[in-house]
């Protein structure tokens, strides 16, 4: 994977691009200091400037997009100590001034639009109302708040002073955490909504990954010039980095896809369209640059899916050596491949390829852009921000659409919510210790909640067996490994320090990281009725020097399992045929037995 980057030959802006924003129609808006706000397209041509203020701009924020919202209104922050309220034709709504000592540096709305968080010059935080009346001040410091972001929830906010993160409650009895994170002046900092992790960068050259309490999981090496700008990516998957004529496109583990040179001077602000498919960078120079997601990969057993420059995905069968070409009318914003079946979402349309009929698809439409796709061997399931999560067997027939209270399903991903053949497992946002279990066939949920006593991380449910042996593995936040059985809730500790985990899709092994180890259970149902005969089940081999530090596991197919190493680099690993074998006859066994 990684970023196309292109950018006009001569700059549209006479000075510093300070700041970007896309618009929910995906129209990019960009401001400078030569006080003009200008309107591009997506393929990066200037369209027609939307305002010239009296005042220099130091940020934007558009109203986030929800449907039926009917607001279309930016936020912009000035260097006299103001902010305003434009309308998408560039009419000036309304004007906040003196709202501090000192220029705004900063202004976010929160993510369901109804409170406005801004940071100054003066070192003051400030909450104000959706129409711009104070209501609180947060935070007064000695020092200018570079960077500002909301928490996930809207009940939080994360900050920089000097080399220090803070994060506050809203509730002014709460305790703020905080914690040195650079050795140079923090510049920029984001939080994601759907990861929960915070990505930072300073004067000290460096990006930083931090998770919500403020433990590092990544620390990059220092560039060769200050790093100015950090930006998530919406579904948290990945986040772009810019620095002195450069864009970084990352993991949302730390290591890096690629890295495209600009000619754009240093990059003071970055911004993703909602789908998570292009980016956009203001730079020094007064140049706007624009990136465009190429070249993404998936790959299923034998078969490898490529996503090229002009939207054609190339399908390749390393053992038969055949090749096929699918070409798609919109752009392609996400793909999927197992199980025998490539899943390809466009902004429009849902194509359904069987890998051993390329040529026949079944395609129907789609109501919003998808954020996610799971699998598994009978169905599949989409998220979107319209319609939530729909399940569709792999002939596109739908054959679920799970709803309940609290579900939020624009802040799911991979980690949070697993599919199997019968069950949905969702963590559950407003309490992070609870596993809510939705039956596909009834689109209900199980009246015995999975509760745990601390804070759960990721989810997997196991993939083989029939519906009452469906069992859910979950690390909690101390990155201790538990299985729970669905129906009957009971809580089992497997292990500790353990940083990855995957069921396999044959088969009821379970495979894990722990303390830099790789561990396969062959029989974890063992763990509860005699958890000496679980640990005799398991195989261990310490591959520190193969994996790294914090690996992560992608796939768990037959007897292969497939490692992402801390750098990026693909390990795979093979379980040895006696234990798989051993494997399947304790499963058939116990299938015997209920």
């Amino acid at each position: 994977m990684r970023l196309r980057v292109q950018q006009q030959s001569v700059n549209t802006h006479t000075d510093i691009v300070a700041c970007v924003s896309w618009t929910p129609w995906n129209e990019l808006v960009s401001g400078s200091d030569d006080k003009r706000l200008m309107k591009w397209n997506l393929n990066g041509e200037p369209i027609a400037p939307l305002a010239t203020l009296e005042t220099t701009i130091t940020d934007m924020h558009w109203f986030p997009s929800r449907k039926g919202s009917g607001v279309d209104l930016v936020l912009i922050s000035c260097h006299d100590g103001s902010f305003l309220f434009i309308s998408k034709g560039g009419k000036v709504e309304k004007v906040v001034q003196k709202a501090h000592e000192g220029a705004v540096t900063s202004v976010r709305w929160n993510y369901d639009g109804t409170s406005i968080l801004t940071s100054g010059e003066d070192g003051q935080l400030k909450v104000w109302s959706k129409t711009g009346m104070l209501r609180s001040t947060l935070a007064k410091n000695a020092a200018c708040v570079y960077s500002i972001a909301w928490g996930p929830n809207n009940d939080q906010v994360l900050f920089s002073i000097g080399k220090e993160l803070i994060i506050r409650s809203l509730q002014a009895s709460s305790k703020q955490m905080q914690w040195k994170a650079h050795d140079g002046v923090v510049l920029k900092v984001d939080w994601n909504p759907v990861n929960n992790l915070i990505v930072s960068c300073g004067e000290d050259c460096k990006y930083k990954i931090w998770d919500i309490y403020g433990r590092p999981l990544f620390s990059s090496t220092p560039a060769d010039s200050i790093i100015t700008s950090v930006a998530w990516c919406p579904d948290g998957e990945m986040f772009a980095v810019g620095s002195f004529n450069s864009i970084i496109l990352c993991d949302k583990t730390g290591w890096s896809y690629s890295r495209e040179r600009t000619n754009s001077g240093s990059i003071f602000s970055i911004t993703w369209t909602s789908d998570g498919t292009q980016v956009a960078g203001g730079g020094g120079s007064g140049a706007v640059v624009f990136g465009n997601i190429v070249e993404r990969r998936c790959e299923w057993q034998n078969v490898l899916a490529t996503l090229d420059e002009n939207n054609h995905i190339h399908v390749q069968d390393v053992t038969s050596e055949s090749v096929e070409e699918l070409a798609f009318r919109d752009t392609v914003i996400k793909m999927s491949l197992g199980h025998g079946h490539l899943i390809v979402a466009t902004s429009t349309q849902c194509h359904i390829f069987n890998i051993l009929t390329w040529t026949q698809p079944i395609v129907f439409d789609l109501k919003d852009v998808v954020n996610l796709i799971l699998q598994c061997e009978k169905h599949f399931l989409t998220v979107d921000n319209f319609t939530g999560i729909q399940v569709y067997n792999y002939e596109g027939r739908v054959i679920g659409n799970p709803k309940f209270g609290g579900l939020r399903t624009e802040f799911l991903n991979s980690s949070t919510v697993s599919l199997s053949n019968d069950y949905i497992a969702i963590l559950d946002r407003t309490d992070r210790k609870v596993i809510n279990v939705v039956e596909i066939s009834t689109g209900k949920t199980l009246p015995n909640q999975i509760s745990h006593t601390v804070e759960i991380l990721e989810i997997f449910v196991n993939q083989c067996g029939a519906a009452n042996q469906r069992k859910v593995a979950l690390i909690d936040k101390n990155h201790d490994l538990w299985i729970c059985p669905i129906h009957k809730p009971r809580m089992m500790k497997v292990a500790t320090m353990v940083s990855s985990v995957m069921w396999n899709d044959r088969s009821d092994m379970l495979a894990a990281v722990v303390d830099s180890q790789f561990v396969v259970w062959l029989y974890p149902n063992a763990v509860f009725f005699d958890r000496n005969l679980a640990n005799a089940t398991k195989d261990v081999r310490d591959q520190s020097t193969d994996f790294g530090k914090n690996p992560h596991i992608m796939h768990f197919f037959g007897k292969t399992c497939t490692v992402r190493r801390t750098d990026g680099a693909l390990v795979a690993t093979l379980v040895s045929p006696v234990s798989v074998q051993l494997s399947y006859v304790s499963f058939a066994c116990a299938c015997v037995r209920r």
